[in-house]
């Protein structure tokens, strides 16, 4: 059986996957599995993105949640990395965010925060996947004032806009800025933070409607900010995703600056300062090689580990580390926040370019990007951790690494989220590495469909 928890919560396509019935068992085992040593009544703080099936799980979700006796603080509308700061802040026992992030407006997703706002343990999922697959069984369930309560307070967002100004404090007066909020989670809460910062805002996708969350928009669609940065003169475009947790930047002449440039520009600047932890940066193997060679140029340890932003993060608190993330733009900065935060991450970068009185496009040259390649094979969602049982597939991916090995690398690795195999290929050559790429997923998905 198919481990019911990804790389970043439970996902799949709301109303058939991520059912009703479902949410409302996550809400009672995960509720369950966190909050079982506490003496006193505990509080878990809930949120979601702006899907149109947001509401319906959440509901479903708190009603498990009040259920095993444990109250509900249902914020509405917030990016994921405030719920792990409010659930920081009013000192709760767990919070929950209801997002699929990047995906497609169909898709949805449930992910926990444990008391101290960081995502959960492979070992703690377990427990809670435990529970619903034996159906909460040895579990006791209240009755009377035992039940727990929803609350809602949707005001409490603003707490962490206050948060964000506060914890990069600066004046942007004068800087142009193009924002793209992927009619998500960020459509208030950015737009708020950077305007009362006194920037020049030009704040595009930002109604969202319930089935427009990422749509040829955001931090997965960057044609149209690319486009409007030039057309308006700005100095900077920043795009999210949809619950907000990631960021990817455009320069002033249209151009592409993406999580590991950006972790570059902070890093070094952190590093000249005497702020960057150990003098490291933590990785993932899917991290483009130039941003090892700038690591070598510049003094900077880069740590690796395997793809997803959970890995760094544990990579980092385990060793002491302050700065990490991935080639996406979900970026930890580990001192302010327990999860990547795009809101967070723009301000980091707008301060290097404030301070240092440099446009992007000259900073983002601390490192050289390679040519990169990366494909997606669609296939099955019950066999993506199988392809190389595929003799087929085998073959084709050893002949690959001979290929480019000495002068570049080939990295193959199943989804943690989507029904993919993705395929990545660094080269010296653009035109060759798309090529092998695309050849490799389309034989991936015809031998294992």
């Amino acid at each position: 059986m198919a481990r019911m928890f990804g790389t970043d919560g439970v996902r799949g396509i709301a109303g058939t996957e991520l059912t009703i019935e479902l949410a409302m068992k996550l809400g009672q085992a995960g509720a369950y599995v966190l909050t079982k040593e506490k003496s006193h009544q505990p509080t878990i703080i809930v949120g979601c993105d702006t899907r149109i099936s947001g509401g319906m799980l959440a509901n479903a979700l708190m009603a498990g949640i009040c259920s095993v006796g444990a109250n509900a603080i249902y914020v509405g509308v917030a990016p994921t990395p405030a719920i792990a700061y409010l659930t920081r802040k009013h000192k709760v026992d767990a919070g929950v965010v209801i997002s699929a992030s990047h995906n497609p407006m169909e898709f949805n997703g449930i992910k926990f925060f444990n008391g101290e706002g960081y995502k959960l343990s492979d070992e703690l999922e377990d427990e809670i996947e435990a529970l619903i697959h034996n159906d909460m069984d040895d579990v006791v369930f209240p009755i009377g004032p035992g039940i727990g309560k929803v609350e809602y307070r949707f005001d409490i967002v603003d707490e962490y806009v206050e948060f964000e100004k506060k914890t990069v404090p600066m004046d942007l007066s004068g800087m142009k800025i193009v924002i793209d909020c992927a009619e998500g989670a960020s459509s208030y809460t950015s737009v708020k933070a950077l305007r009362d910062m006194g920037a020049d805002l030009v704040a595009i996708h930002t109604n969202p409607d319930g089935t427009n969350i990422n749509a040829n928009c955001g931090s997965t669609h960057m044609d149209e900010l690319k486009a409007r940065v030039v057309s308006e003169k700005a100095q900077v475009g920043i795009a999210f995703d949809g619950d907000a947790d990631r960021m990817l930047a455009v320069d002033e002449n249209g151009e592409l600056v993406d999580g590991d440039q950006i972790m570059a520009i902070c890093g070094t600047f952190l590093k000249q300062k005497g702020l960057l932890a150990k003098d490291t940066i933590v990785v993932t193997v899917m991290t483009n090689l130039g941003f090892t060679l700038m690591g070598q140029k510049e003094g900077i340890h880069i740590e690796k580990t395997k793809v997803g932003d959970r890995y760094v993060l544990e990579n980092m608190k385990e060793n002491g580390y302050d700065l990490g993330g991935e080639q996406s733009g979900h970026v930890i900065f580990l001192d302010d926040n327990t999860t990547g935060d795009g809101l967070l991450s723009a301000l980091h970068l707008l301060q290097v370019m404030v301070e240092t009185k440099k446009p992007l496009s000259e900073l983002a040259k601390v490192m050289e990007v390679l040519p990169q390649a990366l494909v997606n094979a669609k296939v099955p969602n019950h066999k993506k951790e199988s392809y190389m049982e595929y003799s087929e597939i085998a073959e084709a991916i050893a002949q690959l690494e001979e290929k480019f090995a000495g002068e570049g690398r080939v990295l193959i690795r199943p989804s943690g989220t989507e029904p993919l195999v993705r395929v990545m290929i660094e080269g010296k050559d653009q035109a060759e590495i798309d090529e092998e790429a695309k050849k490799l997923a389309d034989l991936i998905t015809k031998v294992m469909l």
